[in-house]
């Protein structure tokens, strides 16, 4: 076999390229699989196993876990349409990034082989436990263990994304079918949270009127996140009022696409070619037979509805806030000023604060502030990290100005949060 057809789509000369960019950002090697989770070594970075996976690996056993690992991880991934970050059979972190040619799984890009936090005996006790059965030697694995690097959660699940987008910008493969996946288990996922959230506080509506309203607000400005989360609302209450009936469903749908269409037309997109586009959706929404591909259908529309209404707008204004909303996902877990975004954007402060509530839709303060709530969240539900670290992890120096601002947002305290998700899970 010729090395430049070692895998549909991915030549060499690509993957040294996606190689050599994920490596200047984030220091970490690339195994490439194919669709048995059988490394292609010619596609593989030259130090891809650190030390602990060679010893590991070094025993037929060990091996045949690791294959194993590599194969679920890439039916979850393909199944999902997103990065897998899971804990390998041998104890240490491990990403897979799908790789998928039209609607076909051709295999996969692995990273991470690294440790959440610094290795200690406990670590070291849990690692053997789980390795039990496998002949290695004991002592060379304990130290190939100190050897690991150590990696935070959050810089592993950015270079997930990132190694995402690099891998489908190079190898040009098209990227419909596996976004559509994406967005379905995403979407899902959240429309889940959030019926769990009304059933525990009771606070189901047959319809959120408020809602609607917020939503076509959102709409006009093109606040696409904003708009996202509203429609999550208001579909878990659909579904929670309308459970398992697909034809209610669909016409419940069909409203909110008109509701769309309406606050498109006032975001000043032509209603003739909008009515155009709502045909096509109809149609779209006929041959849909289940709720989660109707949920990402409305999904889809809404983006395509508020991409035409940036299009029809002034485009300059946003632009001018893309390096004030960069800026603060960079920074926002330290104390930063407001002159601070502002100089980044190369922007007065009023006029800065004036641009950022006219197109997002909510001012700086409560963007950054809902940035590091949602941090705080992640970090409650995925890890055993007090409320006293997670304060100050979320960009905030005061635990008891945190806890008042995370239940001002939330409805509850950081430590209920934890405790009631916990529970519903």
């Amino acid at each position: 076999m010729r090395q430049d057809t070692l895998l549909p789509g991915l030549t060499k000369t690509k993957f040294q390229q996606i190689e050599r960019t994920f490596r200047n950002n984030y220091r970490m090697g690339l195994e490439i699989t194919d669709v048995r989770g059988r490394e292609i070594k010619r596609l593989c970075s030259k130090n891809c196993h650190p030390e602990f996976c060679r010893i590991v690996r070094n025993s037929p056993a060990g091996l045949k876990r690791c294959y194993q690992d590599r194969l679920r991880s890439l039916n979850i991934a393909a199944e999902t349409g997103q990065p897998y970050i899971s804990i390998c059979h041998a104890g240490i972190v491990l990403v897979c990034i799908p790789i998928v040619g039209t609607d076909k799984l051709l295999g996969g890009v692995f990273f991470g082989k690294c440790l959440w936090e610094e290795p200690d005996d406990e670590l070291a006790d849990e690692i053997n436990k789980r390795l039990k059965g496998i002949r290695i030697n004991r002592k060379k694995l304990r130290v190939s263990i100190d050897k690991l690097p150590v990696v935070s959660g959050r810089s592993v699940h950015r270079g997930s994304e990132f190694l995402f987008v690099l891998l489908y910008e190079v190898t040009e493969f098209d990227p419909k079918i596996i976004k559509w996946r994406r967005q379905k288990s995403v979407q899902q996922s959240k429309i889940s949270e959030l019926i769990q959230e009304q059933k525990l506080f009771g606070s189901v509506q047959k319809y959120p009127l408020d809602r609607e309203r917020e939503l076509i607000r959102k709409v006009k400005i093109g606040d696409r996140t904003g708009a996202r989360e509203i429609l999550n609302i208001i579909l878990a209450s659909i579904m929670l009022a309308d459970p398992g009936d697909l034809d209610v469903l669909k016409a419940r749908m069909l409203e909110l696409l008109s509701i769309l269409g309406r606050s498109a037309v006032e975001g000043g997109v032509d209603i003739n070619f909008l009515l155009e586009k709502n045909l096509h959706y109809i149609n779209m929404a006929l041959q849909i037979d289940n709720q989660q591909d109707l949920c990402a259908w409305i999904g889809n529309a809404l983006n395509d509805f508020i991409e035409l209404v940036y299009s029809s707008q002034d485009s300059r204004k946003v632009t001018q806030l893309k390096p004030a909303v960069r800026y603060i996902e960079e920074n926002f877990t330290r104390a930063i000023t407001l002159a601070e975004v502002a100089k980044s954007a190369h922007l007065s402060v009023s006029r800065l604060a004036h641009l950022f509530k006219e197109q997002m839709g909510v001012t700086i303060v409560d963007y950054i502030t809902s940035t590091r709530i949602e941090l705080a969240k992640e970090l409650l539900l995925t890890t055993d990290k007090n409320c006293t670290e997670i304060c100050f992890e979320s960009g905030y120096n005061n635990q008891s100005y945190f806890t008042r601002t995370f239940k001002d947002c939330v409805g509850m305290t950081p430590r209920n949060f934890r405790e009631q998700n916990r529970r519903a899970k």
